[in-house]
């Protein structure tokens, strides 16, 4: 369900002159927090319609879906959002012991792109960025705000940040994309 109250509905923070950065909202989606004994990831990756990752920060990608795993017995799922009810259907059939919750609406998500999206990110981040693998993800914490960090590309991240700190991270990379742009 797309929510009208988005709070970064429409907002981008344009590159420089050289676009090595740009910073927008993310299309809105469906996302669910899973919890399922990691036993059952098969049967789980088959209500998904994608294959689940085995290994913590591990993602997957497949048919429009996405799946991240970021405990033992944990991921998260992303997908369109017209697709939220037949996957929670989907699940419900499901034979298995699990909890699938769906944070749609508690969550959005922020797009970090181009030559300097790494440079961007640690300004808030405590960890090196630059050494996360494409296709990877983790739970990590940008300034104050717990947030998932996904690094789709060599030079794209995607940032799920609870819709209650949205407007604290895009201040700050607001920010920084400011000084990147004076190379200061």
């Amino acid at each position: 369900m797309l929510l009208a109250n988005h709070p970064l509905l429409g907002k981008t923070i344009p590159g420089d002159t050289t676009s090595r950065l740009c910073i927008r909202a993310a299309d809105d989606t469906a996302r669910f927090s899973l919890r399922i004994d990691p036993a059952a990831v098969q049967a789980a990756g088959t209500a998904f319609g994608t294959p689940l990752p085995t290994r913590i920060g591990g993602m997957v990608e497949a048919g429009g879906r996405m799946a991240l795993q970021l405990g033992p017995d944990e991921w998260v799922l992303i997908a369109q959002v017209a697709e939220s009810d037949g996957i929670a259907d989907a699940f419900a059939a499901l034979h298995e012991p699990h909890s699938l919750v769906d944070v749609g609406h508690r969550e959005v998500g922020i797009l970090v792109e181009g030559e300097a999206a790494a440079l961007a990110l640690r300004s808030a981040i405590a960890f090196d960025v630059e050494a996360m693998a494409v296709g990877t993800g983790c739970r990590t914490i940008f300034d104050k705000a717990q947030v998932v960090l996904i690094r789709e590309d060599k030079n794209r991240f995607r940032i799920e940040v609870w819709r209650s700190f949205a407007d604290h991270v895009w201040g700050i990379l607001h920010a920084v994309s400011r000084e990147i742009a004076l190379g200061i």
